[in-house]
């Protein structure tokens, strides 16, 4: 396999919490509803450390001859993506290091098809991020998304859950480290849109939506666990706090919750969008 990394943080990273098993499955579906086609150029945007990319790879039936390109912020990701990968093998596998905002200054050849896993919610500019990929992406192809953070239907018990568990972690943090979070501007990841503003945002710069789906997603409590080690997720919920003492208040605090709530797991809403460049 020809791998590359073009360059231009460990701790605190999304990798734990994407590799549980649920979180697989819901790559899979995602990539299987996309139905992608060999012999492209596909970009994994937001790869980090190229669990994404290696699951578009096993749904390759050729991926001798497509050509994944893999892009990410942070070039401690990259450098962990090309050792997931080292062992691949009749792949072609690019990584480079860029903003998302700037993927059409980055990319300058068009490709067939851009997926982007769990992480447009954390993007400020949404108007800026869809337009750059609207020019990186031919006619005919295809912007492959999913989030868990939008506006829709939350169960009753799940909302209990959310509730029980931030009202501990606040408190754990306050009464064992002496801390509060601060009150800050609502973060990216908070600022959450509808299904419906998903589809007009993507529509406004040249897409038509061909599939829309919604996916209820059993997360077990160390889904909950790992998630709070990612440091997006830690300081949207604790802002201003180090994010050691953060961490450990939403651990502690989670484990407690499902303990005393008796429960297994909790339901999380992911939604699915496959899109094409008219």
């Amino acid at each position: 396999m020809e791998i590359k990394i073009i360059m231009a943080e460990k701790e605190y990273t999304f990798t734990k919490f994407s590799s549980n098993p649920f979180y697989e499955k819901t790559t899979d579906r995602l990539i299987e509803l996309a139905e992608i086609q060999d012999g492209g150029r596909i970009i994994d945007l937001a790869c980090g450390t190229g669990l994404v990319t290696k699951r578009i790879m096993a749904h390759l039936s050729d991926a001798r001859n497509t050509m994944i390109i893999g892009v990410d912020h942070s070039a401690t990701a990259l450098r962990e993506a090309v050792l997931e990968l080292k062992d691949a093998r009749d792949s072609a596998v690019v990584f480079m290091e860029s903003q998302v905002e700037q993927l059409s200054e980055a990319i300058k050849e068009k490709v067939d098809a851009v997926f982007y896993c769990n992480a447009i919610h954390y993007v400020p500019d949404k108007d800026e991020l869809i337009q750059g990929i609207a020019k990186t992406i031919k006619p005919g192809g295809k912007f492959v998304f999913n989030t868990s953070f939008y506006e829709g239907p939350v169960s009753e018990d799940t909302l209990a859950f959310y509730r029980k568990w931030m009202f501990k972690s606040h408190r754990i943090l306050n009464k064992e480290h002496g801390l509060r979070a601060k009150k800050l501007e609502k973060v990216e990841s908070r600022k959450q849109l509808s299904a419906d503003e998903y589809k007009n945002l993507v529509e406004r710069y040249g897409f038509k939506i061909l599939k829309e789906k919604v996916d209820s997603v059993e997360v077990p409590l160390q889904g909950w666990v790992d998630i709070s080690k990612f440091s997006d997720f830690i300081e949207g919920a604790m802002p201003g706090v180090p994010l050691d003492k953060a961490s450990e208040s939403l651990i502690k605090a989670a484990k407690e919750t499902f303990r005393e709530m008796k429960i297994t797991y909790t339901t999380r809403n992911w939604l699915d969008i496959v899109a094409v460049r008219v």
